[in-house]
């Protein structure tokens, strides 16, 4: 059972999260009244909070229960998805009650977090989520616009879990989720031009579903790095570009990072498909399956002299992304 938390606050309107019983309390949200600075405070989040609520709530539906198909040796993800993630075993889990946040930013678009170890859980946030602050959590929320904790040169870093983000119809043609220092699980990103953006180091995103928009010019990727650093891991995603015209790849990292791996996820669509090269570091590429005969030019185009390349194949899905066939194996290719 899941039981509403009021947090005491003075002078504005509780925000109401919610936390499972029995587990470690949920953390009071924080002040997030927005500042054109910033500071690195490593300092615990207050108590006290100054956002405000609405009254509107939403209640997630019961979802279909995912894909029989048994995963994919290998994976290390373990979240709700029986085997490759889709939208009916990501995102904000049924049965979730949402609240509406008040935005707390000039243009009325969206929120913004400053204060560091800030938990937002069970919200629904009708604009763009900002982050200024290190060691946020957002979980079994909804998040219309962007997820995004970089604010002029400074990266921050958070945790998004059973997630939604992005809006039911349209095409966004920012990044759903990045782009610093973050951790990703059981998120559906939905209508973005890229699901995943990596601009900073110890990016780890596991059992997520993107299914990936375009406007004209996007060049969009299911995930796409640019300066990135040091240790990238893309485990247990499904990257869906399928009948998309402005696309690049599910898997574009191909800017200078360093240590890369990606393993046990299914891909879909692209020019060239998978792209990993410019890389430092190491490079680990295995167990994952791309969608036969769903790419523009060809499915592999890396730098393979430097790659740890195994077992990826070629395959058949159906409509719920389980897998009815393997093709054959799926080389590297230049």
């Amino acid at each position: 059972m899941r039981h509403a938390l009021t947090v005491a606050v003075v002078g504005a309107t509780a925000i109401l999260l919610t936390a499972c019983t029995g587990s470690t309390p949920v953390a009071d949200p924080v002040s997030t009244t927005p500042s054109s600075t910033t500071t690195s405070s490593t300092t615990a989040a207050s108590s006290t909070t100054t956002a405000t609520s609405s009254t509107t709530t939403t209640t997630t539906s019961s979802k279909p229960a995912g894909s029989s198909t048994a995963p994919p040796a290998g994976r290390s993800g373990g979240g709700r998805c029986a085997a490759y993630p889709n939208p009916s075993c990501t995102g904000v889990p049924p049965g979730i009650t949402l609240k509406t946040l008040a935005s707390n930013v000039p243009d009325g678009d969206g929120y913004r977090v400053t204060d560091n170890g800030t938990v937002l859980d069970g919200v629904h946030i009708a604009g763009n989520l900002l982050i200024t602050a290190y060691n946020v959590t957002i979980r079994n929320s909804q998040i219309d616009g962007w997820v995004d904790d970089q604010y002029g040169n400074s990266y921050y870093s958070f945790t998004i879990l059973d997630s939604t983000v992005g809006r039911p119809t349209g095409c966004d043609s920012l990044p759903g989720v990045g782009q610093g220092t973050f951790t990703a699980r059981g998120v559906l990103v939905q209508n973005h031009s890229h699901g995943f953006q990596a601009g900073g180091s110890d990016v780890s995103i596991h059992d997520s579903y993107a299914k990936i928009c375009s406007n004209p010019g996007d060049h969009s990727d299911g995930i796409q790095s640019y300066g990135a650093g040091n240790n990238i891991v893309l485990d247990h995603n499904t990257l869906d570009e399928r009948g998309v015209k402005d696309i690049t790849a599910p898997v574009f990292l191909t800017d200078q990072q360093n240590n890369v791996t990606v393993t046990n996820n299914l891909l879909a669509g692209g020019t060239y498909s998978i792209q990993v090269k410019n890389f430092g570091g190491t490079a680990v590429v295995t167990g994952n399956r791309m969608v036969d005969k769903s790419w523009e030019y060809a499915p592999v185009e890396s730098t393979c002299a430097q790659i740890q390349w195994s077992d990826n194949s070629v395959v058949t899905i159906d409509a719920d992304y389980a897998i009815t066939s393997t093709v054959g194996p799926l080389p590297c290719a230049t």
